[in-house]
């Protein structure tokens, strides 16, 4: 598109961070919230009808914290994690967003993290009446924790009873809510070594509380599953594995639990980095940044098999170093 790329007119991540949700689009697609992790900023930006991007009046604005790496948003409600700095700054900060792309922090919504925490991801399940943050931890398995709260009508957070939750395996990372189920919640958990990835599945009660479902966790047998994407019609979950490069594909069943299905590589081969994903509006193409060598790989999808395009991988300009993607319904 001509005049890309654009300024968000933050410092971006600085370097790569490992979380899921560095970019976010608002549910219109008017608006692209992206976490400055270099400068400690959240920059809002404006989605013109032609798909250029503006800088949104005021933006950047404090994230609250030090090195923001994720960021949820339901309808004017928009909750930050910050990583911190392995000494203080870590927590999830919340703020509203106004029609005209102003972010305002709200009073009191600080929830502070622990030093080890290293937050993941965080999001809103589809009503926006839970909210959930994915604690990565460290080599501690006392670390591996889920958080979960209950959105108050003043946007504050209610931890929910039992809170943090432990996760089912090392290094839970990218997490995503089925979009037909509210209370059906997916962990990819990292950190199990080669070959030991898996994916876990929860249910999430109104009250915030967690339960483990079927078998859980799914293994897929590959390495370092990070980021999770859902179909539309919440049928097949897809978990993009960092180490080794490839995308496992699970069908998800009526009872919210999981079967491993395939894994999918990538024609560029190993080194690749790939990260974060996400489906067109019609859930016909998955979207792969592709980190290492600055592209994004796209793969047809057809149920839970996927196929990477002819034309791809789709290049990006030299040292643009991709983290988060979005794809709006433009």
């Amino acid at each position: 598109m001509p005049g890309s790329p654009f300024s968000a007119g933050g410092a971006g991540t600085g370097t790569i961070v490992g979380s899921q949700g560095s970019l976010q689009a608002t549910s219109d697609g008017r608006y692209l919230l992206a976490a400055d992790a270099g400068s400690n900023q959240i920059s809002v930006v404006r989605v013109r009808p032609d798909g250029a991007l503006s800088p949104a009046q005021g933006s950047p604005v404090a994230s609250g914290g030090i090195e923001p790496v994720s960021i949820a948003v339901h309808d004017g409600l928009v909750y930050v994690a910050n990583e911190g700095n392995g000494t203080a700054g870590s927590n999830y900060t919340g703020f509203r967003l106004n029609r005209g792309g102003h972010l305002t922090p709200i009073a009191g919504s600080t929830i502070p993290l622990p030093v080890t925490a290293g937050p993941g991801d965080i999001l809103f399940n589809g009503t926006g009446n839970n909210l959930i943050g994915i604690e990565v931890g460290t080599t501690d398995p006392s670390t591996f924790l889920i958080d979960s709260f209950v959105v108050g009508e003043d946007g504050r957070l209610t931890p929910a009873a039992g809170s943090p939750f432990a996760a089912e395996a090392a290094g839970p990372f990218g997490s995503e809510f089925s979009p037909t189920d509210p209370g059906h919640l997916y962990v990819s958990n990292a950190h199990g070594g080669t070959g030991n990835g898996s994916v876990s599945a929860f249910s999430v009660a109104g009250d915030g509380a967690l339960g483990s479902i079927g078998a859980s966790p799914y293994a897929d047998g590959q390495t370092a599953p990070c980021w999770v994407e859902i179909s539309h019609d919440g049928r097949y979950l897809f978990a993009v594995n960092t180490g080794s490069t490839t995308i496992s594909s699970y069908a998800i069943q009526t009872d919210g639990s999981l079967v491993h299905l395939s894994d999918t590589a990538f024609s560029s081969g190993l080194g690749i980095r790939p990260f974060d994903a996400r489906l067109d509006a019609r859930g016909n193409n998955l979207y792969v940044v592709d980190a290492a060598i600055d592209a994004v790989t796209i793969f047809s999808v057809d149920g839970g098999a996927l196929t990477e395009l002819a034309s791809s991988p789709a290049p990006l300009p030299a040292g643009a170093t991709p983290f988060g993607i979005v794809v709006t319904k433009g």
